[in-house]
């Protein structure tokens, strides 16, 4: 009889990892961009391949440790920038040949169990999910915004339906003490309506902390503008996914730059509009059940990918204005 293989929980796996090499062909060289170093797994697997090159990009400091093992390893052939991926576009990238942007908008195991970031409900620490280069904190956000900016935020960025009854709740609560990490998630408890057996009370609501405390919607929307921006014609963007906000931005980018036609504006005049980008399906591809039982976290992936058409720099889109609502929500932290 075949032993089961027990997944290692405290390992890091770089989720979709044999796909997205399959789609970026790094074996032919060039540039690639890794816009989520982290634990550096799509990085090392691309270095495997003696042309290519890559430029890693991770706004969490303690992911300099990894990098500079990898540097070492790699030395000529590695870069990593300490910068959240919105600034993309300040690397001045316009001559280099960039065949593949990858974003894997996961958290890995390392960050979540980390009690100084403050991502779980299940560890105890301060109430902080900060992912570096960041202006404050899910505490401020907590113990400052008024009830209905944070019933925005829950419900908008996590889809919670007991937003405006928690909010309230943490508004009534916050007035004799300070919300910590263990007193929001009894309030969480205690405010919902319906328990799902599935998935723990709090998830949404953490969730939608971590995406406002990051500002990770008009970061992923400057990331997929900026990588637009760098890559090569017939270069790859590639994003992996986690759950479905993130989700539906990649695919609205993705599907108006395949199917809507439009032009870069330094174009000469007359040019006829084409699609910018090819998108391959219109399905994400997702994790096969061999890789689902070896890292459970990747049930939820889901990977989408587009190839550019043509060579170009500037270009128009209308994602900002699409996105416009949960901007403006993210920009209530500029009371914080």
């Amino acid at each position: 009889m075949k032993a089961t293989k027990i997944p290692d929980v405290k390992k890091h796996y770089p989720v979709l990892l044999s796909e997205i090499i399959s789609i970026i062909n790094p074996q032919y060289g060039d540039t690639f961009i890794d816009c989520t170093f982290g634990q550096g797994g799509y990085t090392k697997r691309i270095l495997k391949f003696k042309k290519a090159k890559v430029i890693a990009l991770d706004r969490d400091l303690e992911s300099l440790e990894k990098a500079n093992e990898v540097q070492k390893e790699f030395k000529e052939r590695f870069l990593f920038k300490n910068i959240k991926f919105s600034e993309l576009n300040n690397l001045k990238l316009k001559n280099e040949n960039i065949k593949g942007v990858i974003f894997d908008l996961g958290y890995s195991y390392t960050q979540i169990k980390d009690p100084k970031k403050g991502l779980s409900f299940e560890t105890i620490g301060e109430l902080n999910m900060k992912m570096g280069i960041n202006d404050f904190s899910a505490k401020e956000t907590i113990n400052n915004l008024d009830e209905k900016e944070l019933s925005q935020i829950f419900k908008y960025f996590g889809d919670e339906k007991d937003s405006n009854r928690i909010a309230h709740n943490i508004v009534e609560d916050r007035a004799t003490r300070e919300i910590t990490t263990e007193e929001l998630v009894r309030i969480i408890n205690s405010s919902k309506r319906k328990k799902n057996q599935k998935t723990h009370s709090a998830t949404k609501v953490f969730q939608a902390l971590r995406i406002f405390v990051n500002k990770e919607v008009s970061e992923l929307i400057y990331g997929l503008i900026g990588a637009a921006k760098v890559v090569k014609k017939d270069g790859v963007i590639a994003v992996v996914t986690f759950h479905s906000l993130e989700d539906k931005i990649v695919k609205y980018f993705f599907k108006s730059l395949s199917e809507n036609k439009s032009v870069s504006r330094y174009m000469p005049k007359g040019e006829e509009k084409i699609n910018l980008f090819k998108s391959v399906s219109k399905k994400p591809i997702v994790p096969s059940e061999k890789e689902i039982k070896e890292n459970t976290p990747s049930r939820s992936a889901k990977l989408r990918y587009v190839i550019k058409k043509e060579n170009f720099y500037d270009f128009e889109t209308d994602i900002i204005e699409k996105f416009d609502h949960l901007i403006k929500i993210e920009d209530f932290s500029k009371k914080l």
